[in-house]
């Protein structure tokens, strides 16, 4: 989906002007005449990414106001202020009125793309900590989660129904689809916003510990027990227990927590009474109960009564409407936390991921962008930056380095140049630059003039480039050439590029 950018200008040529620049820079882009429709439009939810707002507009609202009625109806658009006064003193107030940017009339196409892009880099950055935030505090909810696909919004739907009551809810999906992000989220719009948000993975949890994980031991209930130990479910309470790939949990636990639920109370092991708790308990599983109930793996009453409120979260590749805006919200994320100046996807890196299958879901998508952004070294993520996901998707070709078809361990290697052999070796040619033919390595006198031999070469003697390609100076490439007796009757003709 298109970035919006809404225009307002009570000047009518500065608008037409600012729409087809704006629409030049492939944006899409809104109009409004005044700061009054400006704030009716942003109050109404219409997708709007980036306001490009005058300043100074005769008559209503003029800048200044309209990003004083943002602050008021809480609305956080990232605003960019255009103004015919470049001065200090207007800079100074729209910035701390809460512009993100200042541009002065007439703006340049690349100045104006530049802004635009900043602007919705430290949106997504900023929405990215306001949402991290809520989930830290328990109070995620739905709005964190907007989609675009109608599969992914029936179940939204569904999740927000149960929000409003403490029904057991049981959501099933495909590894890393996101169930524990929708679980948080229930929680959030519910009655226990706020409350403790417990995680227990049920499949990463020894069978002989179980029973303690979840309901707690006394001191000295076995050997090693060395202290009290309350439990998941005593931890929980008053908040959500969350109950992850409960289709792991072994025969005899799961007969426990049947009582658990039913009773609203739990043994600690060692324990003299049973200790009430008060939980609101959601379920998950990338794993059929049913099936596992047929198998005679999961308890039949204990699946009915984790069974109450069903739903199916779909995966990413049946939601791909929702991979553009993960993609942006991973990249600023990532950046941020990297330090990389990493601001934007490119159109043909934005195709690939969106049509690959990703069959580790969102998670396999996380992933990707944060290697990606760790290898960038420009600030636009492209093709060259997924290699393993252009080699599985057609019409992208991105080459891998495949692995040598002979074993690079020569017998008469010495041993650290087979240790580097060993290690990797992506070009077996590359080994010719550092290894004499006797399986030596060459000294750096020798390595440096043959790259300088070939830089002159491949760059036609064009001693400005040589230099500027080997990062040394041209008075030091000359001495350098001196050295190598290239000075005289070696060195190519400048003049011959």
């Amino acid at each position: 989906m298109s970035t919006t950018v809404l225009i307002v200008d009570d000047d009518p040529v500065q608008r037409r002007l600012a729409e087809a620049m704006v629409r030049r820079l492939g944006f899409e882009a809104r109009v409004a005449e005044g700061g009054e429709q400006a704030i009716e439009m942003l109050k109404t939810g219409e997708p709007i990414d980036v306001v490009l707002l005058d300043l100074v507009m005769p008559g209503g609202l003029d800048g200044l106001g309209v990003m004083a009625e943002l602050r008021k109806s809480g609305i956080d658009t990232p605003v960019i202020v255009q103004t015919a006064n470049g001065s200090i003193d207007a800079v100074v107030t729209a910035m701390r009125a809460g512009a993100i940017d200042f541009v002065v009339k007439p703006a340049g196409a690349e100045r104006l793309q530049v802004s635009i892009k900043n602007a919705l880099k430290v949106d997504q950055l900023e929405e990215e900590v306001r949402r991290m935030r809520r989930r830290a505090s328990g109070s995620l909810t739905f709005k964190d989660l907007a989609s675009k696909s109608p599969d992914m919004d029936r179940v939204m739907r569904l999740a927000e129904r149960s929000a409003k009551s403490n029904i057991p809810v049981l959501i099933e999906g495909e590894s890393g689809v996101g169930k524990e992000v929708l679980a948080r989220a229930i929680q959030g719009s519910g009655d226990r916003r706020g409350k403790a948000f417990v995680t227990v993975n049920c499949g990463a949890i020894p069978d002989n510990l179980v029973e303690s994980t979840l309901f707690g031991h006394e001191k000295g209930a076995f050997t090693g027990a060395t202290e009290r130990h309350t439990g998941k479910f005593v931890e929980a309470s008053g908040g959500t227990l969350f109950l992850d790939e409960i289709g792991e949990l072994p025969l005899d636990a799961q007969v426990k927590l049947l009582r658990a639920l039913q009773e609203g109370e739990v043994d600690p092991v060692g324990a003299k009474r049973s200790v009430r708790v008060d939980i609101r308990l959601i379920s998950a599983t990338n794993r059929s109960l049913l099936d596992l109930v047929k198998q005679g793996r999961f308890r039949e009453d204990l699946y009915y009564r984790l069974n109450v409120f069903p739903m199916t979260l779909p995966p990413l590749r049946a939601r791909r409407e929702d991979i553009p805006d993960l993609v942006r919200s991973f990249c600023a994320r990532f950046a941020a936390e990297e330090g990389k100046r990493v601001r934007a996807v490119t159109p043909e890196a934005m195709a690939l991921l969106t049509r690959y299958g990703w069959p580790g879901n969102v998670r396999q998508l996380e992933n990707a962008l944060f290697r990606a952004v760790v290898l960038a070294d420009s600030d636009e993520l492209t093709v060259a930056e997924f290699p393993q996901i252009a080699a599985q998707v057609a019409g992208f070709d991105v080459r891998i380095p495949a692995a040598p078809s002979q074993p690079m361990v020569q017998p008469g290697m010495p041993d650290p140049v087979r240790e580097i052999v060993r290690v990797e070796v992506r070009d077996p040619h590359a080994l010719s630059l550092v290894v004499e033919e006797t399986g030596e390595m060459k000294t750096m006198d020798v390595v440096e003039s043959e790259t300088i031999r070939f830089a002159l070469q491949f760059y036609r003697g064009r001693m400005s480039e040589v230099s500027r390609r080997l990062g040394i100076g041209r008075s030091t490439l000359y001495r350098k050439l001196k050295d190598l007796g290239l000075d005289a009757e070696d060195k190519p003709d400048e003049a011959a590029a």
